[in-house]
């Protein structure tokens, strides 16, 4: 709480989602003090694709900066970033943003893309476990300048620095243009993980002169007096606090639309199998790779709840208020709708299952959970290690089933959860903090 009369002082991270444009403010115990949000909704690109509005985002980082400066309840000491990936921001020579914030799920030509990988020297196959970027289109966004050379040459002339999203917030606070690993590494065809470089055909290519300069520095730059972040990849960010606060290897079963199982202990070469498995590698902001893979969990269970709740004419929230028993009991076979081609088994069709075998919603929950963690166990079972630790974040961390079943499938392992609220921002936080400590040492035996 605020001393009436005396300023507190802040730390601060912007925290750039798709929808949601956040500003959060931290007081020195990492506590939230304050949130602001603003939301604006997307335009279009020349070619009519949905995309976010940069000049918007531009003017509300810059207004809402400002406006901090100016608050006199506070005292800034610190700002970082974290943003979502896969999205460059192209800056002419004056460093003005001379194009849209692409969509990274606008499709790019396939014959566009079928020239790219034909020009490569090693087999589409090899070449994503070599980048851990399997073909994803702009969400490769690599391809994004590739695309801009090939298919708008006069728009990609004018290009003279292309940023990722979250370092080009930093550039709007600093005017220091840099490249950050965690950005690079997010499965953007770029990188080489076995050589720890950019990939031939960036250079080939002529990209990496597009490329601001690569750094392993938190802090981008001091500005009048205030430390100022190089911003983060939003999904590394979201591990930092734990890789802060564990004193042991660990694995994190970060859960929502999608369960993420992140590992930054496992650094083996990414496979052909593993990819096909739905498993990546990124890189930390340490440039150290930290292997992953994902299930479209929370999505199929969403959908399979709406299904139960209608068949036995229950609320759709029916399953929040149930009192949970393990049980190893299953009628049928389950069947996921929307996993086709995605988890640790992509050749299995979507399908269904029949509800009328059980006689009540609890039945049916229980079924529909047995499937989703036979699915999980496979998913982690790729990317693990002997982790003794796994913490378990987001929605399901609340769900006790879920707890329960993860505690079963891995017995001997210790399930736990963290009270990490805006974890993702609190990341950016303590990676900056590291930076300032790193900074404060230096200042002392120099």
């Amino acid at each position: 709480m605020k001393t009436p009369g005396r300023r507190a002082v802040v730390y601060a991270v912007f925290d750039v989602g798709k929808t949601n444009k956040k500003l959060i403010l931290f007081d020195e115990n990492r506590q939230v003090v304050e949130e602001r949000q603003d939301f604006f909704p997307e335009i279009e690109d020349e070619d009519g694709f949905p995309c976010d509005d940069i000049d918007r985002l531009t003017r509300w980082v810059r207004s809402t900066w400002m406006d901090l400066r100016r608050d006199s309840q506070y005292i800034v000491k610190g700002v970082n970033f974290t943003a979502y990936g896969a999205s460059f921001v192209h800056l002419d020579a004056e460093g003005r943003p001379v194009l849209p914030l692409y969509n990274y799920l606008k499709p790019i030509p396939e014959e566009l893309s079928d020239r790219f990988y034909a020009s490569l020297e090693e087999d589409p196959e090899a070449f994503a476990a070599c980048t851990c970027s399997p073909r994803l289109g702009l969400l490769n966004s690599g391809l994004q300048l590739y695309w801009l050379k090939y298919a708008k040459p006069e728009q990609y002339k004018r290009i003279h620095t292309s940023l990722h999203l979250p370092q080009y917030l930093s550039y709007l606070i600093t005017g220091e243009k840099f490249s950050d690993f965690t950005s690079v590494g997010c499965h953007t065809a770029l990188w080489n993980f076995n050589r720890q470089t950019y990939h031939d055909w960036v250079f080939r290519e002529g990209i990496d002169e597009k490329l601001a300069p690569l750094t392993k520095d938190s802090v981008a730059s001091v500005v009048d007096g205030i430390l100022v972040g190089v911003g983060l990849h939003d999904s590394s960010s979201a591990v930092v606090p734990y890789l802060l606060q564990s004193n042991e290897p660990f694995l994190l079963v970060s859960t929502g639309t999608w369960c993420i199982n992140l590992n930054p202990f496992n650094n083996e070469p990414l496979t052909p199998e593993l990819l096909r498995r739905d498993c990546l590698s990124y890189l930390s902001p340490k440039g150290q790779m930290t292997k992953a893979s994902r299930v479209f969990f929370g999505r199929e269970h969403d959908y399979q709840v709406e299904r139960i709740a209608a068949h036995f004419n229950v609320s759709p929230d029916f399953y929040k208020s149930l009192v949970f028993t393990v049980s190893n009991s299953q009628n049928g076979s389950f069947r996921a709708a929307h996993m086709a081609g995605t988890g640790p088994f992509p050749e299995e069709p979507a399908g269904t299952w029949d509800l009328s075998g059980y006689g009540s919603a609890r039945e049916a929950y229980h079924h529909l959970m047995h499937g989703l963690m036979d699915v999980l166990q496979a998913s982690i079972e790729l990317v693990q290690k002997g982790e003794r630790t796994f913490y378990v974040d987001g929605g399901f961390a609340r769900n006790p089933l879920f707890m329960q079943m993860l505690a079963q499938r891995f017995p001997g392992r210790k399930i736990r959860t963290l009270e990490v609220p805006q974890a993702t921002a609190l990341g950016a936080l303590m990676h900056l903090e590291q930076g300032e400590a790193r900074k404060q040492t230096h200042l002392l035996f120099t």
